[in-house]
């Protein structure tokens, strides 16, 4: 038996790279173990969604790979942490804990336990911060209560001196780990024995888009550093542009630090023009609202289940199984709802401006809680982060921290207009309309018969007319809306 181990524990870490909890590990100078526990019997937020395990599955992969390359591997287990930690303190000797501290309710509640069980046991645990800018204690108001509104929560965080306190966390990548030599009684699973690929392939769009790992984070962030940036701001809001980072997964899995893009982001604006470093300042401010969410989600770890704004507990929502459906497969009759749907199902990811669309449409146009867009993003989205997902729902339901109020209802006719003109984002994901001039392709219930024909449409057969009339959803809305305001 190896004595005097180290344990590392990883969850949303998985990187070498600027990983506090690894680097600290490794100066220990004993033996050490990296371990990566699988537990889906956990409820809440611990159970990956569907497209979260395709990506992780292969972020593991990668994991290991370069854990390899420094001398070490991963030990992949499941089951309870504190069960799977008090055997290997049995069976590698296994002295000191470090691992990344995690902010999900479930999550926070697993360590609380893992430390309580693990200090019994004489083992030493240390936990670090790799996964936000700023803890969500570390940012309170006047008074000490946490923020519910994002401007003020980041103007306090930017009175701070970002740049210096991420500076301190780069902590680069150690050139060599303290391998150690599991014993039968240790050892560990193989990755496809973790189940975490699906049984039917339909994760072949994730192939096209995706490089999940640390690897595939670094490339992301410097084609966006060197390409993209200095027009952030206006190309975000166009799905059929190539103007967001793609980062949203490599942050979600940690497999890179947001000090990392803090850093590499501010060196780059440094040399851009005055325009353009405004306009990146906008992609830096958006990492704002990551922090701002894992913010909220901690102080009031119900948010996931239930709205910031109790008033809301009564609102009316509308329980449409048959609307639900058209809205998940992407079928309602309006194409840049329908677009992001299927964007979504084909690559586990969609443009956060259509994010903002297709929520308006389900929580107002549709009037079905937002509880079930969330459920289907957590499940769908390779990028599934529970407290950015939250907080994104509860903005556009109009019942969460610092949420666009709810009779600000999206017409998707117009944002369609307005942020695809040619229609070029719906063309892609809605093939069967690509033939349609751009003056209807966001209305194709307005297009004269002949256009229609022409263009091969026949709605309510190659199409679907639209499930709802958006002006009449849109007053019904307001009228539920109604019944609820000042309570």
């Amino acid at each position: 038996m190896t004595v005097d181990t180290s344990i590392l524990w990883f969850r949303q870490d998985l990187r070498i790279a600027d990983n506090p909890a690894l680097s600290r590990a490794a100066s220990s100078g004993s033996p050490l173990l990296p371990v990566y526990i699988h537990c889906p019997e956990d409820d809440g937020d611990l159970r990956p969604g569907e497209a979260s395990k395709w990506w992780l599955h292969y972020s593991l992969s990668s994991l290991d790979a370069d854990l390899e390359r420094l001398g070490s591997r991963l030990l992949l287990r499941r089951g309870a942490p504190e069960d799977v930690f008090s055997e290997l303190v049995s069976t590698a000797g296994a002295r000191r804990l470090f691992f990344n501290r995690l902010y999900e309710p479930a999550a926070v509640a697993q360590e609380k336990r893992v430390v309580a069980h693990l200090e019994k046991l004489g083992v030493e645990c240390q936990s670090f911060n790799g996964g936000l800018l700023f803890e969500p204690w570390q940012v309170s108001t006047g008074d000490g209560s946490p923020y519910k509104v994002f401007t003020p929560f980041w103007k306090a965080c930017t009175s701070t001196d970002i740049a210096t306190a991420c500076l301190a966390r780069l902590c680069g990548s150690p050139e060599r780990l303290p391998g150690i030599e599991i014993s039968s009684g240790a050892s560990g699973l193989t990755l496809d024995e973790l189940g975490l690929l699906p049984r039917i392939d339909w994760a072949s769009g994730f192939r096209k888009m995706w490089r999940p790992g640390e690897e595939g984070a670094k490339a992301r962030l410097s084609e966006f550093l060197s390409g993209v940036i200095g027009g952030y701001s206006n190309l975000r809001d166009l799905p059929a542009r190539d103007g967001v980072s793609y980062l949203s997964p490599h942050l979600h899995f940690g497999e890179i630090a947001p000090a990392r893009i803090w850093i590499e982001a501010s060196e780059v604006m440094a040399e851009l023009s005055r325009q353009e470093a405004a306009s990146a300042g906008v992609f830096l401010k958006e990492l704002g609202w990551r922090e701002f969410a894992h913010h909220i989600l901690y102080h009031f770890p119900d948010t996931a289940s239930r709205p910031l704004r109790s008033n809301f507990e009564r609102f009316p929502w509308r329980d449409d199984s048959d609307s639900l459906l058209a809205w998940q497969k992407g079928q309602t009759g309006y194409p840049i709802v329908d677009a992001g749907m299927r964007q979504l199902w084909s690559t586990g990811w969609m443009h956060n401006r259509v994010r903002m669309i297709v929520a308006s449409f389900l929580t107002k146009d549709l009037r079905i809680s937002w509880l079930e867009g969330a459920r289907w993003f957590y499940d769908t989205l390779v990028d599934a982060d529970i407290a950015n997902n939250t907080l994104g729902w509860q903005w556009a339901a109009g019942c969460g921290a610092d949420a666009a109020p709810y009779f600000r209802i999206f017409n998707p006719i117009l944002q369609g207009l307005k942020f695809d003109p040619e229609g070029r984002y719906v063309k892609e994901w809605v093939p069967e309309l690509r033939d349609l001039p751009a003056s209807y392709i966001h209305k194709p219930w307005e297009a004269p018969p002949l256009v229609l024909s022409a263009a091969g449409v026949e709605l309510g057969v190659s199409y679907p007319r639209p499930v709802v009339d958006h002006g009449a959803a849109r007053n019904a809305a307001l009228q539920a809306f109604s019944s609820i305001k000042g309570s």
